[in-house]
């Protein structure tokens, strides 16, 4: 067994955390603690870290993202008290959906979930070990002890999903409606990869590239990411590992590690408007893959798009075939640029998604703590603050709302929760998306 670092290129950042009581985050506009989005949340905000580091730290915002991701570490490494027991849900969401109350005053009890050996959740195990991995490799140069800590709980959540599989919504099946996950098996595929790169152990490269990738990644045909389906973003992250492998290694020459990348290059071509693959887009030029939270789709593939670019340029394989069509990284950043600048008001509403950036953005944000006056105690019976068609007297800057319909329409409504709701995943995705457009590319800098 390799030591931990050894034999893979290792990312590298600075700052240590100023955390305080890990108490999670509310996953959207309500007072929910999911951790199936929450534990995604913190992968993603931990990869943007490590890509991106260097560029968050010139627009000064690395020590914000730093702040949220101690945040959400602090909560995971509470919420696995044991090694086959993992607390995976804050609240009761019929009972909250219910309730319209500043989480400032919030103060009604709330009940937990977990998952056990009897009562499996793979899904929701596999993601956390994924963000434990990856912050662990972010904390590394700078806190020793915890990178350590994050990644011994990594591990044994990923033993525990992997040995107990099974579901987290078909043991709970009442939690279907809210985040349902599909399949458990693109997370330990996702848990594997970050693990091999937090720990240089060949055997979680094997977990993925052997048998389970056969069975579990549906390799050849691609498809888009998003915090149920892993499966585009294993690729591309597993893809990092192709490109800076040295040639002649036994890395270089696994065809498993091959299919991945191979399948990566076909998820890039339909991200590309000019490829013959070319997915649907709405004629302001978003691309479109599903109505509700319309924008995590064409944000997390702008995310991809921009690292893959990075990936290209800094290898200096800087060629992309799609279908007998070359292609180059700058095309992939033409890409993810085009839905960067949409987001944030170049589309046919002329209306910035991003909320408190530009001139015009949504008004009545599908959130309580933003729609309800910070002098009003309303208990759970504030749903006249929901109803209010004023605009919230608190701006959630930051926030990244759902997003518009297939003919780019958009409507401001606080009950419209389909496109006006937003949620912590958006965010980090596109913390990610446009720490990555602000430098050319800062991936060479990390690579060792």
């Amino acid at each position: 067994m390799r030591s931990r670092g050894e034999g893979t290129r290792r990312w590298t950042t600075a700052r240590r955390p100023s955390w305080t009581f890990p108490r999670g985050m509310y996953d959207a506009g309500d007072h929910m603690k999911f951790g199936f989005t929450l534990a995604f949340t913190g992968t993603m905000l931990s990869w943007s870290v490590l890509e991106y580091g260097a560029a968050m730290g010139a627009a000064k915002q690395r020590d914000a993202a730093m702040d949220a991701l101690g945040w959400i570490m602090d909560f995971l490494i509470n919420a696995h008290p044991s090694d086959d027991v993992l607390y995976i849900q804050v609240g009761d969401p019929k009972a909250d959906h219910k309730c319209w109350e500043r989480p400032e005053t919030m103060a009604e009890k709330r009940p937990l979930t977990k998952i056990t050996t009897k009562s499996p959740g793979s899904d929701v195990a596999a993601e956390t070990a994924a963000a434990m991995a990856a912050a662990s490799l972010v904390y590394k140069p700078i806190n020793g002890t915890y990178s350590s800590s994050l990644l011994d709980h990594a591990e044994r959540l990923f033993a525990f999903a992997d040995k107990h599989r099974g579901s987290y919504t078909r043991t709970f099946p009442e939690l279907s409606a809210y985040y349902n996950s599909t399949t458990y098996q693109d997370e330990l595929l996702w848990a594997a990869s970050w693990l091999y790169h937090a720990t240089g152990n060949h055997s979680y490269l094997s977990y993925a590239t052997g048998k389970n990738g056969e069975e579990y990644g549906d390799l050849g045909n691609p498809r888009y990411f998003s915090w149920d389906d892993k499966r585009a973003g294993t690729e591309v992250l597993l893809s990092r590992v192709s490109f800076f492998a040295p040639e002649g290694s036994d890395v270089a020459q696994d065809e498993g590690l091959g299919s991945y990348k191979d399948t990566a290059d076909a998820v890039m071509c339909i991200l590309l408007p000019e490829s013959d693959t070319a997915a649907f887009r709405t004629e302001g030029g978003l691309l479109y893959v599903a109505e509700w939270n319309s924008l995590q789709h064409p944000v997390a593939s702008a995310f991809l798009a921009a690292v893959y670019s990075d990936y290209m340029s800094a290898s200096g394989k800087t060629e992309l075939t799609c279908s007998g069509k070359s292609f180059k990284a700058a095309d992939l950043r033409k890409f993810a640029k085009s839905q960067a600048d949409y987001v944030l008001g170049d589309n046919p509403m002329k209306l910035s998604y991003l909320v408190g950036y530009g001139d015009s953005y949504p008004q009545r944000v599908h959130h309580r703590g933003a729609s309800i006056p910070a002098d009003v105690d309303t208990g759970c019976d504030g749903q006249e603050w929901l109803k209010s068609p004023k605009p919230n007297p608190n701006v959630a800057t930051g926030a990244l709302v759902g997003g518009p319909f297939k003919n780019d329409s958009f409507i401001d409504d606080r009950e419209n929760v389909r496109q006006n709701e937003a949620t912590t995943d958006n965010s980090a995705l596109i913390v990610g998306l446009l720490a990555g457009l602000v430098s050319t590319s800062s991936v060479a800098q990390s690579l060792s």
